[in-house]
């Protein structure tokens, strides 16, 4: 395995499009979810604003300083098979986030499958968010790894979630990234989240002039793209809002997209 700069393809494929913002309220949002189709309960409001959305396939980009990165990886498990995907994908992605981050330690704890159909499980994310906050992060550790956690804390710590097209390319509601460094503290919204069995918190975005935001278009199958969602250093990219968008440059025949998403802890000597 082995990560790589892909060279930039001749057509820039740039584009402008509406994505959801957080409009704020003075008050902490919060997100409800069921499980399966149930609906989210949403308490705040979303509201779409047009941004210009640049071809990240143009730059280099990297995990401590945008915050995300593109690696070449070819997998040969079946995505439709639970038991490949939790060892060998699992695996994968773990040995994925070592070498492009140069952990010495990596844990998948998640995966999730999303398709947009009317009877998918998971549908695309379509509101910017980031998955973890400084303080949700730490307590998905202590959650995680009990007795361990206490000293795995005193290191550096990152939540580096991996994802993926399956079946075809992602041409259908790829995902927009913001760069790191263009997004200000306050841009950034603590937001609980809430499941039938668990609390979490993860980050709203409101609209900043300020923020770049990056897509890769028509993710392909042996590509895997890495997004930072929590450091523990301060001196690199720490927190990195995404989300699926609809591209006015997919073609009408592209097939529904169908990805995965790999949520990996990194700890570092």
């Amino acid at each position: 395995m082995s990560v790589e700069v892909l060279e930039p393809p001749v057509r820039d494929k740039t584009v402008e499009a509406p994505v959801l913002f957080l409009e704020p309220s003075g008050r902490k949002p919060q997100m409800r979810y069921g499980y399966g189709n149930d609906a989210t309960e949403l308490s705040e409001i979303y509201t779409p604003r047009r941004v210009l959305i640049r071809d990240a396939r143009r730059r280099s980009a990297a995990l401590d300083v945008e915050g995300f990165a593109l690696a070449r990886h070819w997998s040969s498990i079946d995505f439709t098979d639970e038991d490949e995907i939790a060892s060998i994908g699992h695996h994968e992605a773990a040995e994925l986030v070592r070498r492009a981050t140069g952990a010495s330690r990596v844990v998948v704890f998640d995966h999730t499958v999303r398709k947009r159909a009317p009877d998918a499980e998971r549908q695309p994310s379509t509101r910017l968010h980031v998955d973890y906050t400084a303080d949700s992060a730490p307590r998905r550790v202590r959650d995680l790894l009990g007795g361990e956690a206490d000293a795995l804390l005193q290191q550096r710590v990152a939540f580096v979630n991996v994802w993926r097209a399956i079946r075809h390319p992602a041409s259908d509601w790829p995902l927009v990234l913001a760069d790191a460094r263009t997004v200000a503290a306050e841009d950034l919204v603590a937001t609980d989240i809430v499941y039938p069995d668990r609390r979490g918190e993860i980050y709203g975005l409101v609209h900043n002039p300020r923020q770049r935001w990056y897509y890769y278009p028509d993710l392909v199958l042996d590509e895997a793209l890495l997004i930072k969602c929590y450091d523990s250093r301060a001196d690199v990219a720490r927190f990195t809002p995404h989300t699926a968008f609809e591209s006015p440059l997919t073609p009408a025949n592209a097939p529904p997209r169908e990805s995965i998403e790999f949520r990996t802890i990194a700890f570092f000597d």
